[in-house]
């Protein structure tokens, strides 16, 4: 994959992980879902893409299945 299509899918993610937690404080979402700060805020700042499980996780945290979330990248 090319660097291109990867930084194009890091943007996508990080928008709409931004979309999907709303107007909830960083720190909140990230306590209450039992999910590292550091990875959220990198991963919705376009500079990493989480790995797998963590993807399974938002999903979950959003109220999504892993698949719908995918799917509001395209």
């Amino acid at each position: 994959m090319s660097e291109d299509k990867k930084e194009l899918i890091k943007e996508a993610l990080a928008q709409t992980m931004k979309q999907a937690r709303g107007e909830q404080s960083l720190f909140k979402f990230c306590s209450e879902n039992d999910i590292p700060l550091s990875v959220v805020s990198e991963a919705e700042r376009a500079l990493k893409d989480p790995q797998l499980t963590t993807i399974f996780k938002l999903a979950e945290a959003y109220g999504l299945t892993p698949a719908e979330f995918v799917e509001k990248l395209v």
